[in-house]
């Protein structure tokens, strides 16, 4: 069983990971999660802290002369940008921010100080997220499947349907400021992210996360919890600010009949064939052979410079909210963290179908799997 632990605050001297269940002799370095940590903290609309830090991830157990031995993986993120947490120098912040987890947090747990909620509840956390991600990315590519993770709208800006390349689609993905393969639609992002904050507000917007040779069959029917486009709604849903998903087109589908919206199953040179991909690359829970195509929602982060109404926790008046360090906008963030999510449940999924304690063994059973079920 593939899974992992994460501990660390937004503030603290770092954030930790553990990854139990990964297969000996897969090649790791920290080289190979260094682009998706970088690529989590550019974007335009980013704030001031992505210019403190300059994050990196450590692999400080489970890797012997660049392979994982079978043992767990231990990895950390330092923070660089960190005043020290609970500092009797600092006076609590009692004031909780609209729509985020500090006034639920607060009064759960009992703090009078919602800093030490934010602290955790912080989008801080994804950049182990990614880094957790990054290692998944590298098991995936093994067996040969891939996943990108890019902008389709912010704010009213919105990208026409993509029909592209792969590699033209990561290309222009990473050529973006915004991460918007579109060029137009790119720049129409910018502008958007500009007038809010020249407004001192905040944008979100959908990002999408595309995965291309998966094979048939990783996922199941058999109960709830394990059919797979379940799993992947979880994922993405426990990402901060992420409120709405759908995988294909699931959203514009429910406004179709049946015929339209269904899949034809065909034979083309005594394979199995789907003419289109409205199913988003999963049926009955299970990936179908198609490339999977998810979107995620993200909301508009809490933080704004213009001041929202709230209370003052320790006099029990109503307050205005104070401006702290924030982004603008993090969707183009958001779609790296997004695809790591999916990268995660992916891999514990091909492991769940092809397992073994050694990589080649795993992919060995993936390439029988995909003879097997090639034919029907």
């Amino acid at each position: 069983m593939l899974r992992f632990l994460m501990a660390g605050e937004s503030h603290g001297p770092a954030l930790l990971g553990i990854i139990e269940g990964l297969p000996a002799g897969l090649a790791l370095s920290p080289a190979d999660l260094a682009p998706d940590l970088a690529r989590r903290q550019s974007g335009y609309g980013r704030g001031a802290r992505q210019r403190l830090e300059a994050d990196t991830a450590e692999i400080l157990a489970g890797v012997a002369a660049g392979q994982t031995t079978g043992a767990p993986v231990a990895l950390r993120v330092a923070n660089r940008a960190r005043p020290e947490m609970g500092d009797p120098e600092r006076a609590p912040r009692t004031i909780p921010q609209p729509g985020h987890a500090e006034l639920v947090g607060a009064l759960k747990y009992g703090h009078g100080n919602v800093e030490l909620v934010a602290e955790r509840a912080s989008a801080r956390e994804t950049a182990l997220r990614v880094a957790i991600g990054g290692v998944a990315k590298k098991l995936l590519l093994a067996v040969g499947v891939e996943v990108l993770g890019y902008v389709v709208a912010i704010g009213d800006a919105e990208a026409p349907a993509l029909d592209l390349p792969w590699a033209e689609r990561i290309a222009l993905a990473d050529a973006s400021p915004v991460r918007c393969p579109d060029a137009a639609a790119s720049q129409a992002m910018v502008a958007r992210i500009d007038a809010a904050r020249e407004a001192g507000d905040t944008l979100g917007g959908i990002v999408e996360v595309m995965a291309v040779g998966l094979p048939l069959g990783l996922g199941s029917f058999v109960q709830p919890d394990r059919r797979l486009d379940a799993r992947l709604g979880a994922a993405l849903l426990g990402i901060p600010a992420i409120k709405g998903v759908e995988i294909g087109p699931a959203f514009a589908n429910s406004h179709l009949p049946g015929t339209a919206v269904q899949d034809p199953i065909r034979l083309q040179g005594g394979h199995i064939v789907r003419p289109r991909n409205r199913a988003g690359g999963i049926e009955g829970g299970m990936t179908n052979g198609q490339p999977l195509v998810l979107r995620a929602a993200m909301k508009p982060i809490p933080t704004t410079h213009q001041p929202q109404p709230s209370i003052d926790l320790a006099h029990a008046v109503e307050a205005e909210t104070v401006y702290r360090r924030s982004d603008t906008c993090a969707v183009p963030a958001a779609s790296v963290v997004a695809a790591a999510a999916v990268a995660w449940v992916l891999a514990e999924a091909v492991l769940e179908t092809c397992g073994g304690d050694r990589l080649e063994q795993v992919v060995a059973r993936v390439r029988e799997m995909r003879r097997e079920l090639a034919h029907g």
